[in-house]
C-alpha cells in the first residue's frame, strides 16, 4: 500500500517505467524532462546519457532487438525530441517496440509561439504505432502502461508520448493517480486448424521447399519452435538480415551462400513473421511458380505485394507449434536426404570456394572479405555483431555468421546508416558479458562517432572495426559518384583522444592480432582497417541508381 504524498507527473512516469520492468533509460539531458531522469534513477533504473539524441534512440532500438523488451528514450523539447525521430523511424520500419518520451512545452502556451513550440505529436504519428499527449498528471501511469501494451502486442512498434512541461510538473496526491491495468497472463493467437493441415500437406508434397523467417519469429520468441520444425521436416531455412541467428548459421539445414538460388528454385515457401517488402523485391525473390504459405500476426500482411496460396493469421510461436504437431501426427517424411538438400549443399560449398581466395588474400589495401574472415575467426560463438555501411554491410552479410538469436543487428529494412555504433552500445548494455562488435564502413561511422565518447564514459568495452575505403560505396572507374570521396579518416586517433583504444591496420597479417588486442583492451576500441576502395559487393538495391 502506497503512503499518500504529493507527487508530480515525472515521478509517476518513472514509477510506472519501473513497474513495467524497465532497467535502462536512454537520454540526452534537457528540460522539461530532468525529473523523469532523476526519478528513474531513484527507482533503480540506469540512465545512460548520450552526445546526440539520434544515437540515444538508435541505442534504445538496439537494446530492444537484443533483449526483446521495449527500449525507452527521452529528450528535451523541440529540437531535442525531433532528433529522436530517425531512431523512431528505424524502429517503426523494423517493427521494434520502443517507448519515446518527448519533452514538450506547456500546453497552456500552445498557439502563442512558446519556447520550442512544435506539434511533435503530428510529426511522430506517421512513424509510431500510437501517439499520446496526456493532459492530466494523474493519468500518466495509465498512459505509460498502455504504451507498453501497444508497443509489445500484435505487430510490435514504437509508441510516442508527448510530455508537456505543465503536466510533468503538475502535482497530485499519489493515491489519486490512476492505477494501470495489465494482463498478467496472455494467450497467443493460434492459426486456423484446417489451414495448418493444408499447409503441412503442401510442404510434405513439395520437392524443393524453403522456410523464410523474420522478425515476427524473434519478437514471439519462437526460435526454438522454428528449429524443431526445420529439423522435423528437413527443410532448409533462411532469415531476414536482422533475424540471423534464429537458428545457428552452421546448422545442417543452413545454406546461406545458396540463398538466391534457393529462393528462385523453391516450389513451396513457408514465410513466417516477415513482410514481402522491398528486401524481398515485393515478393518476387521467390520464384513466380512457387506456392507460398504466409504466417503473420497482422492479417493485413497476408497477400500484401504478392498473392499467396495459404495465409495463416496468428502468433508465430503458436502457429509453428501447430505445424510441428500436425507434421508429427501425419508422420511427415523428412526432406533431409533429398536431392534438393544435396543441390543446395553443393551450391553453398561452391560459392564459398569462389570467395575463399579473397578471404585469404594478402592484397594491400586489404580486401573487405579478408577483414571479415579474420574477424570471424577471433570472435566468440555467442558474440553480438552490429553491421553498418554499404559495401561492408554486404560483405558482412555474405561472410559473417551468427549463432545465437537476437545477436545480429544491421541497418535493417530502413537501410539507415549510422546505426552500428549506437546499436552496439545498446547491445552491450543489454548483455554486458558478451563480446559486442560493430563492423562499420567509414562513412556510416562518421555519422555518430561522437557517441564513442558515450561508450567510454559508461565503461562499455565495445569494439568498432572500420572497413575504411575512404568514402561512400566503392570507387568505380568511369562512374561519377558525387560526394563519394571522404579521404582516409584516422578513427583510431579519434578513439585514443576520447579515452579508448585505437589501432591502425594496413597489412592483412596484422588483422587478427589487432582484433585480439582490441577485444582484450577492457575499454572501447576502434580498429581502423585500410581496405580496398574499389572492392565492390555484388548486391543490388531496388530503386538505387548508385550500384
Amino acid at each position: 500500500m502506497r503512503v499518500d504524498m504529493e507527487v508530480d507527473g515525472s515521478y509517476l512516469i518513472a514509477r510506472t517505467l519501473k513497474e513495467e520492468g524497465v532497467d535502462h533509460l536512454f537520454f540526452l539531458m534537457g528540460g522539461p524532462n530532468y525529473e523523469i531522469i532523476n526519478n528513474s534513477e531513484d527507482f533503480g533504473i540506469r540512465a545512460v546519457d548520450f552526445r546526440h539524441e539520434q544515437a540515444a534512440s538508435m541505442a534504445a532500438h538496439g537494446y530492444a532487438r537484443v533483449t526483446g523488451k521495449p527500449g525507452v528514450t527521452t529528450a528535451a523539447s523541440g529540437p531535442g525530441t525531433l532528433n529522436l525521430l530517425t531512431g523512431q523511424y528505424t524502429a517503426w520500419v523494423d517493427c521494434a517496440p520502443m517507448i519515446t518520451l518527448g519533452g514538450a512545452g506547456p500546453i497552456e502556451d500552445f498557439g502563442r509561439d512558446g519556447f520550442q513550440e512544435v506539434d511533435q505529436v503530428s510529426i511522430f504519428e506517421p512513424v509510431s504505432k500510437a501517439v499520446m499527449r496526456p493532459t492530466d498528471p494523474a493519468r500518466y501511469p495509465e498512459h505509460v502502461s498502455t504504451a507498453f501494451r501497444l508497443a509489445t502486442t500484435g505487430r510490435p512498434g514504437p509508441v510516442y508520448i508527448d510530455c508537456n512541461e505543465d503536466v510533468l510538473y503538475g502535482k497530485v496526491e499519489e493515491s489519486d493517480a490512476a492505477i494501470p491495468t495489465r494482463a498478467f497472463g496472455r494467450s497467443r493467437a493460434a492459426g486456423d486448424r484446417d489451414l495448418v493441415k493444408h499447409a503441412v500437406k503442401m510442404l510434405s508434397e513439395a520437392r524443393s521447399p524453403i522456410i523464410f523467417a523474420g522478425g515476427g519469429v524473434w519478437w514471439s520468441q519462437a526460435h526454438k519452435e522454428l528449429q524443431r520444425l526445420v529439423e522435423l521436416m528437413g527443410i532448409p531455412f533462411y532469415t531476414s538480415p536482422m533475424s540471423r541467428g534464429l537458428i545457428a548459421d552452421d546448422h545442417q539445414m543452413s545454406f546461406p551462400a545458396a540463398r538466391s538460388g534457393a529462393f528462385r528454385q523453391a516450389d513451396v515457401a513457408l514465410v513466417v513473421g516477415t513482410r514481402m517488402n522491398w528486401m524481398m523485391t515485393f515478393g518476387k525473390r521467390i520464384g513466380p511458380d512457387a506456392k507460398v504459405i504466409q504466417i503473420d500476426i497482422d492479417g493485413a500482411e497476408l497477400g500484401h505485394n504478392r498473392s499467396i496460396d495459404i495465409g495463416i493469421e496468428g502468433d508465430a510461436r503458436a502457429v509453428l507449434q501447430q505445424l510441428y504437431e500436425e507434421a508429427e501426427r501425419i508422420g511427415f517424411k523428412s526432406k533431409l536426404k533429398s536431392d534438393w538438400i544435396e543441390n543446395l549443399r553443393d551450391a553453398d560449398l561452391a560459392r564459398r570456394d569462389r570467395v575463399a581466395p579473397l578471404e585469404n588474400s594478402d592484397q594491400r589495401p586489404i580486401h573487405p572479405l579478408r577483414l571479415c574472415k579474420d574477424l570471424r575467426d577471433v570472435l566468440d560463438r555467442d558474440s553480438i555483431l552490429s553491421v553498418d555501411g554499404n559495401e561492408i554491410l554486404h560483405y558482412g552479410r555474405q561472410s559473417m555468421p551468427t549463432y545465437v538469436p537476437g545477436h545480429r543487428l544491421n541497418s535493417g529494412p530502413s537501410g539507415c546508416m549510422g546505426v552500428g555504433l549506437p546499436y552496439a552500445i545498446g547491445a552491450k548494455l543489454a548483455k554486458p558479458d558478451k563480446q559486442v562488435v560493430a563492423l562499420h564502413g567509414d562513412g556510416s561511422l562518421g555519422m555518430n562517432i561522437q557517441d564513442f565518447d558515450t561508450a567510454v564514459r559508461h565503461k562499455l568495452p565495445i569494439v568498432i572495426v572500420v572497413s575504411n575505403n575512404e568514402g561512400w560505396t566503392a570507387r568505380v572507374e568511369g562512374i561519377r559518384k558525387p560526394g563519394r570521396e571522404l579521404g582516409f579518416t584516422r578513427f583510431d586517433k579519434v578513439a585514443e583522444s576520447l579515452g579508448g583504444y585505437g589501432e591502425l591496420v594496413e597489412n592483412p597479417k596484422d588483422l587478427k592480432p589487432a582484433f585480439e588486442r582490441a577485444l582484450s583492451a577492457g575499454v572501447p576500441a576502434i580498429v581502423n582497417v585500410r581496405t580496398d576502395p574499389t572492392a565492390r559487393a555484388l548486391s543490388r538495391f531496388v530503386g538505387s541508381k548508385m550500384e
